[in-house]
């Protein structure tokens, strides 16, 4: 089940909301990775936002599968599209959401 969280001292920046909201647009996640890395809030988002973009690079990449690897990613778009969208809204709110599956993931990374 996801987990939501405020962020500690819930008093956060708008450049904090700004980057953890870049982090859920695709390539974009890298801009906030380098320019945000020293900042927990912004990279809690960051490894969701990866996450989600490698999702989304490795099913482009399986659209070369006649008509099932289509269906595939659209499906996969979707889904990842529509947890983007809840993302940045819980950033702009200063929560710490975890996204089913993807925010176990997530946590894994080291960056």
């Amino acid at each position: 089940m996801a987990r939501r969280t405020k962020a500690k001292g819930s008093l956060l920046s708008s450049e904090e909301k700004i980057y953890s909201v870049f982090a859920y647009f695709g390539v974009l996640c890298l801009v906030s990775l380098l320019v945000k890395r020293d900042n927990e809030y912004v990279m809690f988002h960051v490894r969701q936002g990866l996450v989600l973009f490698i999702i989304e690079t490795i099913f482009g990449i399986l659209q070369v599968v006649p008509l099932l690897g289509y269906f595939a990613f659209v499906l996969v778009l979707l889904i990842c599209g529509l947890l983007s969208l809840i993302g940045m809204v819980q950033a702009i709110m200063g929560n710490k959401w975890n996204m089913p599956v993807i925010g176990e993931w997530a946590k894994k990374i080291t960056i």
